[in-house]
């Protein structure tokens, strides 16, 4: 079951990171975009860390916060490539990485994966 909402959040953090979206709410502040994508992302790591959890391999968090870090980057590339209406912006991927080391911290912290 978990696996199936670490993979659907992928799937629509994907979809919702190469369609136009219009009226998205805004938070009141002028780096809303940054706050929603520090959000995603620390969904992101998360939920696959705490998919990872009956692995107890110790560098699982790392491996994954690599990967959701190189996830960011590559659809931020894809916006870039394939919808003329969405840019490739380098905050945007600092804000990914933002949200995935926090995801990854609060899993690790929350003991949803027990280190050696």
């Amino acid at each position: 079951m978990l696996l199936l909402v670490s993979v659907s959040y992928t799937v629509a953090l994907v979809i919702a990171s190469l369609i136009n979206l219009n009226g998205v709410p805004s938070l009141g502040s002028s780096f809303d975009d940054k706050i929603y994508h520090v959000i995603a992302y620390l969904g992101l790591a998360f939920l696959w860390v705490f998919y990872s959890k009956p692995f107890k391999t110790r560098y699982i968090p790392f491996i994954i916060l690599a990967a959701a870090a190189l996830f960011g980057f590559i659809l931020e590339v894809l916006q870039y490539l394939l919808n003329p209406n969405r840019t490739y912006d380098t905050y945007d991927l600092i804000a990914n990485t933002i949200g995935a080391i926090c995801g990854t911290f609060i899993a690790v912290k929350l003991n949803v994966i027990k280190l050696k």
